[in-house]
């Protein structure tokens, strides 16, 4: 607090930065600056009309906008000097404080992000120091009281689509904005006892989020939340705004201290697909699968400014990721850009990512990456499991996801809001490839997400799955250029009464098989046990094998454990997101009634069908052993296999790419295996697998 200066303005710019900020808005960002002022000019002269200040939900109209239109009109007065700016903002200012005051007596919420909200403030710091006293005073003290009424509001409950979200969450909602009202009004001489306790404890939320965020990215990158649609779009403005601010106001750069931020360019390139693809894990739409890339240019940038000089070369990374997105016309921030006036020339972009490994491992991310290569035609695989990290996480430990050509394997549903899809479905373990144990009149555990109006009040269906989000370990995993391995204990994201161990130990033979082993044990011998794989296209079944094709690719798979398997089919219309007795369709009125001219049998990524596998033959312990071959669709058909049962264990053999494979996976309690590979000079690799996580 000692060295916060004295003056205003404070957030993002002071009195020393401005002249700087002035010649790169007027120069570099002079097209930026147009657009602004030809947006601030129209609402000069027409006024800043609300379009229902009763709505139920603020995220559903632009009304909260005219806090960044305040801080439009702000900058311009500090870039161009123009006193009808000056006038402008003071009066949206007030404006925006009535209306911040009428929704919160109201208990409505503002808007699900606080973004508009921190504009706002700005817009009072900026011209501050234009303000006479009356006019600080006055403007002050209406800006500061309701926004301080809003935060102790957002504590509870009753308001409806409020963000509470803490420091372990994206911290984008109301409780982020302490920090910036505590910043502006600090010895301001309106309340200084409070805007000392907002300043504090926005100081201290921000730190305790960024050691959090530092604690998940580890050595490799990371992020607050596993779900890219998330860690890549929203979730970074709070460090960088954080960033911004802290060294606008006491001239600390205190980014230096958090070298983990830009890590996460590694992270983001083991989630990039082909096409611009992402897994589509967690809480991900499933529309199109298309990673979302509007925000990346200006987080690239923001990490250039901040760590140029610090960390060049992974600077020397970000600017050869910028060069492959594109940059949009406007940010979150409008301004944001404004403000970033270091670009450090003298690095040069790098090639790029070159002699990646086979797999990469995010341990409090809870994933696992593999892929065959970089190019359009590799193979690509996620697997899930461990962690520590629960925002926007799915019940799906032990879950793979293949990409060949398409999505071969796949997560399924999406996240209407409202509607009970998103919670009685699509979070649920049998959305995912994953094994259920069917444990009769088992309740399973909440999940984020309401009803829609005309949807009848439900309990959550018992699909048979995990309890638990966490509870899985990783306990095993290797990489080379032969094979990828992986062995995970999920026993404990089930529920205790119904289960006594669940291993997966998961194969992939690069380029493009995988070999699949679950050792599963339930409590009770009648407690079913099944075996899932989702697919796009309907698969065709044949016997103890079955193919899917779709977009350019083809997967084959065939069951060799348990023999005497029963292998059920279930989707097509109507049966898409079956589970418990009924399907849990996506409501009509989902993502702004988008639905209602939308046929979901026409969406492929939602998951149209799955493949249910389970013993004919009920038994306390059950062995699954699956072999998956992905390809182009010209894949005539998959290797021959020979299943393999001796005293060591259970495995299979084949043939592939002018190479012998006998694999084998250890009984019992004992996990583990070995793997033979031979060519026509013989044997290349004869071993145990590891039993450690390399």
């Amino acid at each position: 607090m000692d060295k916060i200066s004295d003056t205003h303005p404070r957030l993002f710019l002071n009195p020393g930065s401005l002249e700087s900020i002035r010649r790169h808005t007027t120069g570099a960002e002079k097209d930026l600056l147009s657009r602004i002022k030809r947006r601030i000019d129209r609402i000069e002269r027409e006024g800043y009309q609300f379009a229902d200040r009763d709505i139920r939900d603020g995220q559903m109209n632009r009304d909260h906008e005219i806090g960044f239109r305040a801080s439009e009109a702000a900058l311009l007065y500090l870039t161009l000097k123009e006193e009808r700016y000056l006038a402008l903002a003071k009066k949206l200012l007030g404006q925006a404080a009535g209306y911040y005051r009428y929704r919160t007596d109201k208990k409505l919420n503002i808007n699900w992000y606080g973004f508009s909200r921190i504009a706002a403030l700005c817009a009072y710091d900026w011209i501050y120091a234009s303000l006479d006293s009356q006019e600080a005073t006055t403007l002050g003290n209406q800006l500061l009281t309701v926004f301080n009424d809003m935060m102790e509001q957002a504590k509870s409950s009753e308001i409806y689509r409020e963000n509470n979200g803490n420091e372990r969450s994206g911290f984008y909602g109301t409780p982020v904005l302490a920090w910036y009202a505590g910043l502006v009004f600090y010895k301001a001489g309106i309340n200084d006892s409070l805007a000392t306790a907002l300043l504090t404890r926005g100081y201290d939320s921000h730190i305790e989020m960024l050691r959090y965020r530092s604690s998940n990215t580890g050595d490799y990158g990371g992020a607050a939340s596993s779900s890219i649609v998330y860690s890549m779009n929203d979730y970074p403005w709070a460090e960088f705004n954080f960033f911004h601010t802290y060294q606008s106001a006491t001239g600390i750069p205190i980014a230096e201290d958090w070298p983990h931020v830009p890590r996460f360019i590694n992270y983001l390139y083991w989630n990039w697909l082909p096409g611009d693809k992402e897994f589509g894990y967690g809480d991900t739409r499933h529309l199109t699968n298309e990673l979302p890339l509007g925000d990346m240019h200006i987080h690239l940038s923001q990490m250039t400014h901040f760590y140029g000089k610090t960390d060049p070369e992974m600077i020397a990374l970000a600017k050869w990721m910028r060069e492959k997105v594109k940059r949009q016309e406007e940010d979150t921030f409008p301004w944001m850009r404004f403000f970033l006036t270091r670009d450090y020339p003298d690095i040069d972009p790098a090639k790029g990512f070159e002699d990646m490994p086979s797999a990469m491992h995010f341990p409090k991310m809870g994933q696992i990456f593999l892929r065959s290569g970089s190019g359009p035609d590799d193979t690509y695989a996620l697997f899930t499991a461990g962690g520590n990290i629960i925002q926007h996480r799915h019940f799906d430990n032990n879950n793979f996801i293949i990409y060949k050509n398409g999505f071969r394997a796949l997560d399924t549903g999406t996240r209407p809001q409202p509607g009970q899809h998103l919670s009685h479905y699509y979070c649920r373990t049998v959305a995912h490839n994953c094994i259920l144990i069917h444990m009769p009149g088992e309740k399973m555990p909440w999940y984020w997400g309401t009803k829609a109006d005309d949807e009848e009040d439900l309990p959550f269906p018992n699909d048979g799955g995990q309890s638990n989000k966490l509870g899985s370990e990783i306990t095993a995993l290797e990489s080379g250029d032969e094979f990828v391995y992986i062995t995970s204990d999920a026993t404990k994201s089930y529920h205790p009464d119904k289960s006594e161990q669940v291993v997966r130990q998961f194969l992939f033979i690069i380029p493009d098989i995988f070999v699949i082993y679950d050792k599963v044990v339930s409590k009770k011998a009648e407690y079913k046990k099944t075996w899932l794989l989702h697919t796009a296209a309907e698969p065709q079944i044949s016997g103890n094998e079955f193919h899917e094709i779709s977009g350019e690719g083809k997967m084959f798979c065939r069951i060799l454990l348990p023999e005497s398997a029963r292998v059920t089919k279930i989707g097509g219309p109507g049966k898409q997101f079956w589970s418990d007795g009924r399907n849990w369709p996506i409501p009509a009125t989902a993502f702004g009634n988008r639905f209602k001219d939308i046929d979901i049998n026409e969406l492929p990524l939602l998951g149209q069908w799955r493949v249910e596998v389970s013993p004919e033959k009920p038994e306390k312990a059950d062995t699954f052993l699956h072999l998956l071959q992905v390809g182009d669709r010209d894949l005539a058909k998959m290797v021959d296999t020979r299943l393999i049962k001796n005293a060591y264990g259970e495995g299979v053999g084949f043939e592939s790419g002018f190479k012998k494979y006998e694999i084998q996976f250890r009984r019992g309690d004992e996990h583990g295996g070995r793997i033979r590979i031979e060519d026509g000079s013989g044997t290349i690799l004869n071993r145990e697998f590891t039993n450690n996580v390399k």
